[in-house]
C-alpha cells in the first residue's frame, strides 16, 4: 500500500477561477481510492481575466512575462491555501491556463511557470502537462480520462461540463475521450450580455424559445463530423460559435435556450454513436452540472442513467485528477493515454520542478 497527499491546480477555459484541491490517495495493487481533503475555487481578479483573455494577441515579451507572473500568482495562492489548512503535501500538479492549443501544428501552451510555483511553496511541482503527447502526434487532450480510469471505474461514461464539454468512455479494453462542444463559456458569454455572471440554474434559457434555424446551423458545424480523437481550442469556440449565434436577431433567452439544446444534442449524439445502453451510467461533473435546465435537456436526449455526485466532486474533479496526474508522473507511470489522444504511444508527461 502506498499513500500520497497531492494538490491539484486547475484553471479552466470558462475563467471562473482557480480550483485548488488537496487530495489523499491510496494505491493497493494498482487500485486507487481517494478523498478530497480540502478544496476551494478562488475567483480571478478582473485584471487577470482581462489579461488571460487578451494574451493570445500580445507580443512575445508580454507572453513570457505573464507566464512567469501567473506562475508566481498560482504559487502564492497555493501557499496561502496550504498554510490555511496546514497541509503536508508530497507534490503540486498545476494544469496552468491554456492560451494556445493547435495539435495539428504540434504545439499547445499552458501558462503558469512551474518553477515559480515550486519556489513560492517549497513543494516539488509538476506542470506543462500536455506537450509530450502533442510532440508524439496526439491531441494533448483530454487528459482527465486517466483519472476516470483509475478513480471512477464504476462509470462507463464521464462527462465534464466546463467551458468546453468533454467526455470519456470505456470501450472494451481501452479508454476513448474527446471534446464535444463549447459549453459554459458560450452560455456564460450570453448571460453576461444581460449583466449576469452566468445563467443561474439555466433559468434564462428555460424562459427562452428554441430557434430551429440556429439549432440546425450549430449542429451542422464541421467539427462534429470529425471522428475522435479530436479536441477544441478556446479560440475556435470563442470565435466560431458567436459568429453563428450573433447572426440571429432573436432574444438572448432564445439564444440560451437554443444553445443549451445544442449541447444536449451533441452529448446525446456521442453516446448514441458509442452504442450506449439504458443501463449505462453517465457521471456528470463541472460547473454545468449545476445548470438544472441543461441537465434536464441532457436527461431527455440521452439514453443513459445520469449521475451527479457530491458537490466536492462536481466542482473539483478536474483538480482531483490533476493531483493524481502529478503522482503518476513522479512514479514514472503512464498519465496520458494514446487511445484518447491519438498519439503514437502512451506517455509519461509533465515537467518536474524541485523545490530546492
Amino acid at each position: 500500500m502506498k499513500s500520497y497527499c497531492a494538490i491539484g491546480l486547475m484553471s479552466g477555459s470558462s475563467l471562473d477561477g482557480l480550483d485548488i484541491a488537496a487530495c489523499k490517495f491510496i494505491e493497493i495493487d494498482n487500485q486507487w481510492s481517494f478523498e478530497i481533503l480540502h478544496a476551494e475555487c478562488l475567483p480571478f481578479e478582473k485584471k487577470w481575466i482581462d489579461i488571460l483573455k487578451t494574451l493570445p494577441t500580445e507580443n512575445a515579451l508580454s507572453f513570457h512575462r505573464t507566464h512567469t507572473y501567473f506562475g508566481h500568482y498560482l504559487g502564492k495562492a497555493c501557499k496561502d491555501f496550504i498554510d490555511k489548512y496546514k497541509i503536508n503535501a508530497d507534490l503540486i500538479c498545476s494544469h496552468g491556463h491554456t492560451i494556445f492549443h493547435n495539435p495539428t501544428a504540434r504545439f499547445t501552451t499552458q501558462i503558469g511557470d512551474g518553477a515559480a510555483i515550486a519556489s513560492q511553496t517549497g513543494i516539488q511541482t509538476v506542470s506543462d502537462l500536455r506537450t509530450v503527447d502533442v510532440a508524439l502526434g496526439g491531441q494533448g487532450a483530454p487528459i482527465v480520462p486517466i483519472g476516470d480510469l483509475h478513480l471512477f471505474p464504476q462509470y462507463k461514461y464521464c462527462l465534464n461540463l466546463g467551458g468546453i464539454a468533454n467526455i470519456s468512455m470505456k470501450q472494451k479494453d481501452k479508454m476513448i475521450a474527446y471534446d464535444i462542444c463549447g459549453a459554459n463559456q458560450i452560455l456564460n458569454k450570453l448571460a453576461q450580455l444581460k449583466g449576469f455572471e452566468y445563467d443561474a440554474e439555466g433559468q434564462m434559457a428555460r424562459n427562452g424559445k428554441l430557434n430551429n434555424a440556429l439549432l440546425t446551423e450549430l449542429n451542422g458545424l464541421g467539427f462534429y463530423k470529425i471522428e475522435a480523437p479530436k479536441s477544441l481550442s478556446n479560440q475556435w469556440v470563442q470565435n466560431a460559435i458567436p459568429t453563428i449565434v450573433n447572426k440571429y436577431r432573436i432574444s438572448n433567452a432564445d439564444k440560451l435556450n437554443t444553445y443549451t439544446e445544442h449541447i444536449a444534442i451533441q452529448i446525446a449524439n456521442c453516446l448514441k454513436q458509442s452504442g450506449s445502453q439504458i443501463t449505462d451510467k453517465l457521471l456528470i461533473t463541472g460547473g454545468g452540472a449545476f445548470n438544472k435546465y441543461l441537465i434536464e435537456r441532457i436527461n431527455l436526449n440521452c439514453n443513459t442513467i445520469c449521475v451527479i455526485p457530491n458537490e466536492k466532486i462536481v466542482k473539483f474533479k478536474e483538480a482531483l485528477v490533476m493531483a493524481l496526474f502529478g503522482i503518476l508522473r513522479l512514479r514514472e507511470q503512464v498519465n496520458i493515454l494514446s487511445s484518447v489522444t491519438g498519439a503514437v504511444r502512451d506517455c509519461v508527461s509533465g515537467a518536474i520542478y524541485k523545490s530546492n
